[in-house]
C-alpha cells in the first residue's frame, strides 16, 4: 500500500501547532515553578513531545522566553529595508506597526507579564534581553544612516539607535495597567526620535550650506 505523506502545508501547520504548543506550556511552566525550575524535559512533557522534538524548535529555554523575537526582527528589517524613496527610519517603523496594527492577533497578556517577571529575576534572561534590543537597535542604526550619509557604525546613527534601545526599555518596565496604552507609549516614542533624527539632518544641511 502506498504511504501518502502529508503536504508541505500540512506540514507546516502540524509544526506551527507544536510550536505554539512547546511556548505555552513553557509559559505555564514558568509561570508556576520560575525559569530555573523548569527543566527542558518538563517542558517536553506538558507539550506532549520527545525531549530531543524541543531542540528541533529551540535551542535552549531562553530562546522560548523570547519566542517572537525572530519574527518581530524580520519583520522591522523588512519595514525598513523596503522603505520608499525618501521615507526616513522612523516613519517607516511608524507606517510598518500602522498596516500591522490591524492584521496581528491578540497578545498574550499572561505571556507579557510573565517575561517581564522572569527578565527581573533572571540575570541571564535579562543580558539576553539586552542582547536582542542591540540587534533592533543595529537595524535601526543602518537604517539611520543612510538617512543621515553615514556609516552605521557612525555616532549619530548610534545616537539614534541607542535612544531607540533604551526607550523600549522604559516601555519594558512600565506597570501593567500603563502598558494598556502602549498605542499612545510608541506614538512618543516615535515622536521623540523623528525630532532627533530630524535635528541631526538639519545639522548635516547646516553644514553643508555653510
Amino acid at each position: 500500500m502506498a504511504v501518502v505523506e502529508a503536504t508541505p502545508g500540512l506540514r507546516e501547520r502540524k509544526k506551527q501547532r507544536t510550536r505554539e504548543a512547546i511556548v505555552e506550556s513553557a509559559f505555564e511552566l514558568f509561570d508556576q515553578r520560575g525559569f530555573d525550575g523548569t527543566t527542558i524535559a518538563d517542558i517536553a512533557e506538558a507539550a506532549e513531545i520527545a525531549p530531543r522534538t524541543f531542540f528541533s524548535y529551540f535551542p535552549s529555554k531562553d530562546d522560548v522566553v523570547f519566542h517572537d523575537f525572530e519574527e518581530s526582527q524580520a519583520m522591522i528589517a523588512s519595514w525598513l529595508h523596503d522603505r520608499e524613496p525618501g521615507t526616513n527610519a522612523i516613519d517607516a517603523l511608524q507606517a510598518g506597526i500602522a498596516s500591522t496594527a490591524e492584521e496581528a492577533g491578540p497578545v498574550d497578556p499572561r505571556q507579557k507579564r510573565c517575561r517581564k517577571r522572569l527578565i527581573s529575576e533572571n540575570e541571564s534572561l535579562a543580558a539576553h534581553s539586552e542582547h536582542l534590543k542591540g540587534k533592533l537597535a543595529d537595524l535601526l542604526a543602518e537604517a539611520v544612516a543612510k538617512d543621515l550619509d553615514d556609516a552605521p557604525g557612525d555616532l549619530r546613527p548610534r545616537l539614534v539607535a541607542g535612544a531607540f534601545a533604551m526607550a523600549i526599555g522604559v516601555i519594558e518596565d512600565m506597570p501593567d495597567d500603563e502598558i494598556e496604552h502602549s498605542a499612545e507609549t510608541i506614538d512618543n516614542l516615535l515622536a521623540f526620535l523623528r525630532g532627533g533624527l530630524a535635528a541631526l539632518q538639519n545639522q548635516s544641511h547646516g553644514q553643508l550650506s555653510a
